[in-house]
């Protein structure tokens, strides 16, 4: 029995990332652990896979209650044999938290008595990654608890470009680059979409999650633009999802308008008469004819 549990966290942002992930994995569940715990998908058998009803727990830690969104059924392959896989997002650094996922891991045998893969999900930036929970005195060793963890800001998303995993391109947004990569990272996972060919619902799906996540400034679009514009497959970029195709078109009106702007500069117009031709910021034009 494979059990996947997105805790419900109280502050909104919190609650929203735990939305966004439920839906990742709830989707692209095989996907997500043939992308990053290999070996697990490797001896399950996805054809026994089965939802079933959300189960809600009382934390005995706070006495908060503890609603596990995604409850999924599974068998190893060639066995009758069931396990319960549970797989907590975790989107700020928490001290305690490898005494939560302990906590989890009770709560869900008691009330199952199976076998158990806890896995965390770290999306958040520092570097706290705890995968274990010990119990000892120094006098007895009562027990080591340990749970599977994927920290995203620690993965290379160079390693996943290659794949057409849904799941893998989706997290690319939360995975290590840097600023100055923000807009090859998009580019790839656009080229990615495009090679996987979803259904327009999954393909907004996945598009939905890694915009709330990577964000480009107007600069960034522009240069995204012109990058797609030069690729092989442009076209079939920009027939995507219908939020990148309306930003791509205004970021074309606008570079139109910056074209125009130029000219207007060259033949010596004033920025002021300029400004009321195009609509474009008087700063925007200024910064055009220092570029001159």
């Amino acid at each position: 029995m494979t059990v996947l549990s997105l805790v419900r966290e109280a502050p909104q942002t919190y609650t929203k990332h735990d939305q966004l992930f439920k839906e990742l994995i709830h989707h692209f569940f095989e996907e997500f652990l043939e992308a990053f715990f290999p070996d697990v998908y490797a001896y399950l058998d996805f054809a026994t896979i089965k939802p079933l009803s959300e189960e809600v727990f009382s934390d005995l830690h706070d006495g908060d209650a503890r609603r596990l969104d995604i409850v999924v059924e599974a068998k190893l392959k060639e066995s009758d044999a069931v396990l319960i896989i549970h797989v907590e997002p975790q989107s700020y650094q928490q001290s305690n938290f490898h005494e939560r996922m302990f906590l989890y891991f009770n709560m869900l045998y008691n009330r199952y008595r199976k076998p158990i893969v806890p896995i965390a999900v770290f999306s958040y930036e520092e570097d706290w990654e705890y995968d274990q929970y010990t119990m000892a005195f120094p006098f007895h060793h009562v027990l080591t608890f340990n749970y599977r963890i994927l920290h995203l800001r620690k993965k290379d998303w160079r390693d996943y470009i290659q794949s057409d995993n849904p799941a893998a391109a989706a997290l690319l947004s939360k995975m290590g680059y840097s600023e100055e990569e923000k807009v090859e990272v998009k580019k790839e996972f656009l080229r990615m979409l495009v090679r996987m060919k979803l259904d327009p619902a999954k393909e907004r799906l996945i598009y939905g999650f890694f915009e709330s996540y990577l964000t480009l400034n107007e600069e960034e679009e522009e240069e995204l633009m012109e990058e797609i514009k030069r690729s092989d497959d442009a076209e079939k970029i920009l027939e995507l999802p219908i939020s990148y195709e309306e930003k791509g078109k205004e970021i074309g009106k606008v570079m139109e308008k910056k074209e125009v702007a130029l000219k207007m500069l060259k033949e010596g117009s004033a920025i002021s008469f300029i400004s009321k031709v195009t609509g474009l910021e008087k700063d925007v034009i200024e910064a055009l004819k220092e570029d001159l």
